[in-house]
């Protein structure tokens, strides 16, 4: 693969992790009435969605921007920790954020060498 390729790849997969939470931010703005009842049967108010909503939005931003991709990547997993423990407590399956969680890491290991020098050494 040439690195013209690799660059490439490398920014498609980082637009589709970065767009996942982006259109997820931006639904938690207009959410329907029975998605609204569903987050506040596990404790979530429609006040708490749209703060979630803008920390969505700014840590996908954050992991778009090469300077600020770190960043956003720790954000992102202290947002899907959250997310799992969401999960975990309302008894929900926790295969979804895992899988994102796993994905988030995955393309930014992957894109950022200084993080692939420190976790992988190589």
């Amino acid at each position: 693969m040439t690195d013209k390729t690799k660059n490439i790849v490398q920014w498609v997969a980082t637009g589709l992790v970065a767009a996942v939470f982006l259109m997820s931010g931006v639904m938690k703005f207009n959410l329907p009435a029975d998605a609204l009842a569903q987050m506040e049967s596990q404790g979530l108010t429609a006040a708490m969605a749209k703060n979630l909503a803008i920390i969505e939005i700014l840590s996908a931003i954050l992991f778009l921007l090469p300077r600020t991709s770190v960043l956003g990547t720790l954000l992102l997993t202290a947002y899907m920790g959250g997310a799992i423990a969401t999960h975990y407590t309302n008894a929900q399956p926790l295969m979804a954020p895992c899988v994102i969680l796993a994905i988030v890491w995955i393309v930014a290991v992957w894109r950022n060498t200084e993080l692939k020098t420190r976790l992988l050494g190589s």
